[in-house]
Parts: structure tokens; sequence; C-alpha cells
């Protein structure tokens, strides 16, 4: 059995004000060719399905049109919901649309959802598992020592009877190998007790020839070869610029897991982080459509800045300025050590600007100060 694993579509999101439906219709599209081409006989969606529980009508409109396709081409999808979506409205008609090959799970009712599907080696269980908390399975569990996260989900899991010999685990969680964490992008949000990340073992999902996660953006394994996050399908946040965005095939044997294949993805518009003098860099711009995040390195903020980098590139998103480039790790650590304020703050000004305070400067600076002492 082929099939394809997708997350984190975040359908109806909007990227630092610029609405993302028509690319992310655009790479759906992709993903349908990608089906055509690779005959895949079921796709696997782990979660955050839209961007919040309450999604703009095109968002709904476009899952909508994407189900369709596949449901058309008799392709099975398999969908749970994430920390993003409404888990009853995702719920809708999930009874009426299992007719038509549609599996959803958006909320967790006491055991994860058992789907059987087969391909030339005999059954298949795709067992979906909707994104829980600690609350939601003591509800259920009510005697169970139930502590955290991480044992929330053990003891969900273990109220799934196994009902194939290969099982595939579809789920939408923060996972880890050991001490080892996933790597972050500043679009996710992770779960958060009392100033730490809470997380899943990977242990876990042992019985599981593979498990589909979603919730981590960047595409990866966590663990071993058969735990893996798809990744997000498009750069939802400024830190991916220049990422690589995929899709996962993966193929089923006899005995279980045979292979994954990671397959590129090309969005309608790159995301690109550029830097220099805002003059160089609207002299000549090229790929002049893509989505800009610019720092700029002139010694002082220029007025209208934004205004002439979107002259250049209409959909730039951000700007900010480092006047001077340096090695944010690497720089030194300033001596605060019997220093006066005045002292202090015209350091700090000078390793950011480049140069010293002018006298004018100082001076505005000391009023400013004595103001806010009053």
């Amino acid at each position: 059995m082929k099939f394809l694993h997708l997350a984190d579509l975040h359908l109806g999101k909007r990227v630092n004000g610029f609405d993302f439906l028509e690319d992310q219709r655009f790479i759906l599209e992709q993903v349908l060719d990608i089906c055509d081409k690779n005959k895949v006989e079921a796709v696997v969606l782990a979660g955050d399905i839209y961007d919040n529980p309450v999604p703009p009508a095109a968002a709904c409109t476009l899952l909508d049109w994407f189900l369709t396709q596949l449901s058309a081409r008799q392709v099975p999808v398999l969908a749970v919901s994430g920390n993003h979506d409404s888990a009853e409205r995702l719920d809708f008609a999930a009874q009426l649309l299992a007719g038509q090959g549609i599996y959803l799970a958006g909320r967790f009712t006491g055991a994860p959802r058992q789907v059987v599907l087969a391909d030339n080696y005999g059954e298949v269980e795709f067992c979906l598992l909707p994104f829980v908390r600690a609350a939601t399975v003591r509800h259920f569990l009510p005697d169970a020592d139930i502590p955290d996260y991480d044992a929330a989900v053990a003891a969900a899991l273990q109220l799934a009877v196994p009902a194939a010999k290969r099982r595939v685990l579809v789920a939408h969680q923060m996972v880890i190998a050991g001490a080892k964490s996933p790597k972050l992008s500043g679009s996710e949000t992770v779960p958060v007790n009392v100033g730490t990340v809470e997380a899943v073992d990977a242990a876990h999902f042992s019985d599981f020839c593979y498990t589909a996660l979603g919730h981590i953006h960047r595409p990866q394994t966590v663990g071993k070869n058969s735990v893996r996050y798809a990744g997000a399908p498009l750069c939802y946040h400024l830190d991916e610029c220049g990422a690589q965005k995929s899709v996962t095939l993966v193929k089923l044997g006899r005995r279980g897991l045979d292979r994954v294949e990671v397959l590129p993805l090309k969005p309608r518009r790159e995301m690109r982080h550029l830097t220099g003098p805002l003059a160089k860099l609207t002299e000549n711009p090229t790929d002049t459509s893509d989505y800009i995040w610019a720092t700029l390195t002139d010694p002082t903020p220029l007025p209208e800045a934004m205004a002439a980098l979107r002259e250049a590139y209409p959909n730039a998103m951000r700007l900010d300025y480092r006047p001077r480039q340096t090695d944010e790790d690497e720089a030194p650590v300033l001596a605060v050590e019997g220093k006066s304020f005045a002292e202090l703050f015209g350091d700090f000004f000078e390793q950011m600007n480049g140069r010293p305070l002018t006298e004018d400067e100082r001076e505005a600076v000391k009023k400013i100060r004595e103001e806010a002492q009053k």
C-alpha cells in the first residue's frame, strides 16, 4: 500500500497580514498531481487542517474541494484534528463522509478511531488519535494514573485493540525520542506545563509499523525512520525562509514499512530573507512576486523604507534593521560592572549602530532618563 502523509495544512491562515488561501490551493493541486502520478491508495492528514477553530468560509470551501477531489479518485482520507482545529466542527457529518471514504477523527471519544483498509497483502489498520490533553483522557479513564501529557497518550493508545498485523498511527502531538527534541519553527504552538514543554515519548509507538505525525512544521524523523513529521506544506513563518517543503510518500510491504520518500513541493511564491542596504536591495530586484523579509544594513532607519521595498517587492512582509552585521552567537559580552546608565546605553547604541552617540543624542538620553526617574 502506498499512502501520502500530510499534516499542518492550516487552511485559512494569514501570514504577516497576507491571505494564503490561493497559495494553499496551489499546493493542494500539486498534492493531487502527486497522488495521480504515484497511484496513491490513501491520504493521511495528521491534524491542524484549519488554522483556527472557527475557520473562514473560504477555507471550508477549499477543504471541501480537496476532499471531493480525493473521493472522486477513490482515494480514502484518514484525518485527525490538531490543536488548531475545532474537534467538534471537524466531526460534522463524519459518519456520512465515511461512506465516501473520508474518515475523520475530530474528538477523542474514549478510544482512537480504527479504520481498516486492504491491499494485496491483506489488511492495514489506521489508528486515528486526535490531539488530546491529559484532562481529556482522564475524563474517560477516571481511575487511571494519568499525571501528564505523555501518560495520557500512552493510556489512549492502550484502548485501541489491534485490528490488523500492520498498523499505522495518525497523531498530532509533540513527540521526542529520549532527550532529543524535534526542530521547531516560529509558527508552532507547543504544549507547556509550568514553563516546560510537554512531550510524548516515541517509545509508545513501537506497536505501529509507521507513525504519521503532525504538529511540527519542519519535516523530520523522531528517533527512527518509521516515526515521522511530514511538516507543513508551506512556509508559515519567516524563520522558515528558504526551507524546502515536501510531502511524504509511504510504502507498506508484506511485513510492514518498506520505503519512505520525501517528495518536494514548489510553492506559488517563495519566502525569502534579503539582507543589505535598501538601495542595493531595490536596485535590480529579482523574483519580485516572492514573499520578502528584508533586513536593512543602512546606518540609520530610512523614512518610507517599507514603501520603497514594496515598490520593488509588492509582497514584502517584514522589514527590520541590523546596521552592522555580526554573528550574534559570537558577539562580545559588554563589561557592565561599575558603569553608569549613560555609559551602558552608549555602549549598547554603538554596538547596535556601529557609531557612538553624538553630543545631542547624549543630552537627549540624559533628559529622558531624568524624566523617567521623577
